[in-house]
């Protein structure tokens, strides 16, 4: 069985998808971590953003492995520093190239190739997955989301303001929406779950009880 959560950045979807799938006893898929991932190899590598041959050229030499609580960038452990504000700024690059996506989109299709999964990122359920058996649009208020994305940043040690982090938000999600491979959009056959309001907790036994639900039509 599959699971889709997509909607847009500081919707909750990476806590909400890690603790579904513990619950569920389900493999987790942060495929947001992916493009991160790639982001981080160009900086590293100081590429030329502009040249989107290069860009594919090193994502398709990188090697990136995912477990339900790391991500690994050629064997090294990379799960913290891909979730700097500089990366984060600058994912946008790999996620509008087309040849990064597809060899992304290839990875997550190997990841969830005959296992129970919930995956979570942009386009799972309209591109990824068009398949998956429980389809959801995860979404919260823009003050709601830059506000959770600013404690996180602040709890890593980033030196960032609120409304840095808001103007940043509404510029990715122009970005994700209007992007013409892998845009941000709510699937015809999504359920759509707002967050504000919620805690954690109680956002993962809504989807919880989704789960179980589709689980039992499924026979």
């Amino acid at each position: 069985m599959i699971i889709t959560i997509d909607g847009p950045a500081g919707a909750g979807k990476s806590l909400a998808a890690r603790r579904l799938a513990k619950q569920l006893g389900f493999r987790f898929l942060d495929t947001g971590a992916m493009y991160r991932a790639v982001t981080l190899a160009g900086l590293r590598q100081q590429i030329d953003w502009a040249d989107t041959g290069a860009l594919a050229k090193l994502a398709a030499a990188s090697q990136i492995e995912l477990t339900d609580e790391q991500v690994f960038l050629n064997g090294e452990d990379v799960t913290k520093p891909i979730r700097s504000f500089e990366v984060t700024t600058l994912t946008r690059h790999a996620a509008d190239n087309l040849a990064v996506r597809e060899r992304l989109t290839g990875l997550q299709r190997e990841f969830a190739n005959n296992h129970n999964v919930v995956t979570e990122g942009r386009d799972q359920a309209t591109e990824v997955f068009p398949t998956a058996e429980l389809k959801i649009y995860l979404t919260a208020s823009d003050e709601v989301r830059a506000q959770r994305r600013f404690e996180d940043l602040r709890s890593r040690g980033e030196q960032v303001t609120l409304a840095e982090v808001l103007e940043k938000q509404i510029q990715r999600d122009a970005r994700d929406q209007q992007r013409e491979v892998g845009g941000l959009r709510m699937a015809e056959d999504s359920i759509e779950v707002c967050t504000d309001g919620l805690t954690a907790d109680e956002v993962v036994a809504k989807l919880a009880k989704l789960a179980k639900a589709t689980q039992s039509q499924g026979g």
